[in-house]
Formats: C-alpha cells, sequence, structure tokens
C-alpha cells in the first residue's frame, strides 16, 4: 500500500508556466526513492509539495489516503514527514542535543524522557554524548548531517524527506549518509525519499525518478 499517491499532478507558482506537469508517483515503506534531474527540472518543488508546504494546482498528494490539501497541513510537518536539508538547517546557537531535543518540542511528541530519546536518536546515526553536548558549529559537515537525520527521525515520522543530503559531503562521508538513509528504510520499514544529483545515490536507492523540465520520465543515467 503506498503511503504517499501523486496523481495527474501539476503546479505553477504564477499561474501560467506548469514547474510540474502530468506526475504519477507512489511511494511505499521500507524502500529508498531517489529524484534525479538537472537543475530547474522541478525536484526541489516536488519536494514542496510532497512536505505540504505548497498545493497543488491540479491533481493532488495524498498521504493515507487524504488528500494534502484537504488536512491540517502543519500538523502533519509536524507528525507525520521529517525533512532533511542539505544545508543542515541547525540552530547553531544550540548543542547538537538541544537541536533534537527542540524538535520533539514542536512535534509535541508523548516523550516522558526527551533527553534520553534524543541521545538515543543521535547514538543510532554515530554522535556520541560527547559531541552531542557540542554546539553544531563545532561539528564537522558529515556529523552535522548526522544531528539533521537525527532531529528528522525525532517526529517519529514514517516518511523521511531528503534535499540533497550528501550535498556537501566528502566521499566518505556521503557513503555513511547514504547507507544510514538505506537502514531506514530496510531495517525500520521508514518511505525515504531523496533529491539528489550524486551518482552514488542513484546506485544505492531501489527506485529511481527522474524529472526533465517538469516532467516524470524513464530511469535516465
Amino acid at each position: 500500500m503506498s503511503i504517499i499517491k501523486i496523481e495527474e499532478l501539476y503546479f505553477t507558482y504564477d499561474g501560467s508556466k506548469y514547474v510540474l506537469q502530468k506526475i504519477n508517483m507512489e511511494f511505499e515503506k521500507g524502500i529508498t526513492y531517489g529524484v534525479f534531474g538537472k537543475s530547474g527540472a522541478g525536484k526541489s518543488t516536488l519536494l514542496s509539495l510532497i512536505a505540504g508546504l505548497e498545493v497543488a494546482s491540479k491533481g493532488k498528494i495524498s498521504y493515507l489516503n487524504k488528500d494534502l490539501s484537504k488536512i491540517n497541513r502543519d500538523k502533519y510537518r509536524c507528525n507525520e514527514i521529517g525533512v532533511i536539508f542539505q544545508s543542515f538547517n541547525l540552530l547553531p546557537h544550540l548543542t547538537a542535543l538541544e537541536n533534537v531535543i527542540l524538535s520533539m518540542d514542536i512535534s509535541d511528541l508523548n516523550v516522558k524522557d526527551r533527553e534520553k530519546k534524543a541521545h538515543q536518536l543521535l547514538n543510532k546515526v554515530g554522535i556520541d554524548e560527547t559531541k552531542a553536548s557540542r554546539r553544531v558549529l563545532q561539528l564537522s559537515g558529515g556529523e552535522q548531517q548526522r544531528v539533521s537525520i537525527a532531529r528528522a527521525l525525532a517526529y517519529d515520522s514514517e516518511v523521511i524527506l531528503a534535499d540533497e543530503p550528501t550535498g556537501n559531503l566528502d566521499k566518505d562521508n556521503e557513503e555513511e549518509i547514504i547507507n544510514l538513509l538505506s537502514d531506514l528504510a530496510h531495517k525500520e520499514n521508514k518511505c525515504v525519499i531523496i533529491i539528489s544529483h550524486s551518482h552514488n545515490v542513484k546506485e544505492a536507492v531501489d527506485t529511481v525518478y527522474y524529472l526533465e523540465n517538469g516532467k516524470l520520465k524513464e530511469s535516465k543515467d
């Protein structure tokens, strides 16, 4: 069963030219998906639509058979999806631990000991207690991306959206982040959707979608 389904989706920012046209896609739990294409192909717009930040101009996106345009999208973003950004989007004045706890506060998760849970999430992605107590600017790029993944997991969501999650990382860190994302799908039954330009990401994901000029194409090397 699809957790997210996109049907005959069209989107325009200004009411004239469509940025996305006639998009049909389905996403299931336990699978990693990669969405690829050149800059301007519509990848980031698609992610914004799946995240509920934008609403389809035509067609629809459904989450568990519920039309995103008809549900509380703020609640959906706080509880049903986790987003990982290329630029990390962490709060620099907070520690790694505090960044993760803040996500729990925002989503209002029913967790008795949020600090303990945050440490567990950080440990899962390779951030020990010493590094968890450091402000994020004292961490390397790879470590900051791990914190960003832990923060996305703090929502306890079924869907993980990753926007160029390895774009700022070296080869070794890229491989480790790819493995982390793969484990989320294959070992924890998450639906993982990755927007990327990386050939290494393309080789690692289970299913490839390719966008060209706002239209969905067959898989392309």
